[in-house]
């Protein structure tokens, strides 16, 4: 009986995280259509050919961070620390999903390296502070941490490319 209870618990925990991380995630579309030919006229790295895989690549960080926040709340679902966990896992995906439409409606590749560098400390600092709850949990924040350098040098690298859009 206690079983079936924690699989429950498991599986409500599940959903509602899961689900918060998608619908955060759909805030990457909150830019204008008119800021589209602004971003595709931008000359991007040569050695940038992974683009295309971008948003498989994101889609794979937001599932290792959602099962991240899945196993920190089952540890001890509920407390207040928790909560505060929670809330620093949200905070991560806000910043991350704000990259787009920020830059986009800004027009502006420094505010995109910006919240890049800011994605990346706050998800070490996350890293940090989950690592002695669980380390699974901080093992699959590691995805976050090496891809979001790479996105942020490569912003880095357009503001090279592009003088008039930094």
């Amino acid at each position: 009986m206690a079983l079936f209870a924690l699989e429950k618990e498991m599986i409500g925990s599940s959903i509602v995280i899961g689900s918060v991380t998608f619908l955060v995630a759909l805030g990457t579309i909150l830019f204008r259509p008119r800021d589209i030919p602004w971003a595709k006229h931008l000359d991007r790295p040569r050695w940038l050919f992974f683009e295309p895989a971008i948003p498989l690549i994101w889609t794979v960080i937001f599932v290792c961070g959602a099962i991240s926040a899945i196993l920190v709340w089952e540890k001890d679902p509920g407390s207040l620390r928790t909560w505060s966990f929670m809330v620093s896992y949200l905070t991560v995906e806000i910043v991350t999903v704000a990259y787009i439409p920020a830059t986009l409606r800004s027009r502006s590749l420094i505010v995109g390296t910006v919240l890049g560098c800011l994605g990346v400390i706050l998800a070490v600092l996350l890293d940090l502070a989950v690592l002695p709850i669980s380390g699974r949990a901080a093992l699959l924040l590691l995805p976050y941490i090496v891809w979001t350098p790479i996105g942020t040098y490569t912003t880095r690298k357009m503001i090279d490319l592009n003088p008039d859009a930094a």
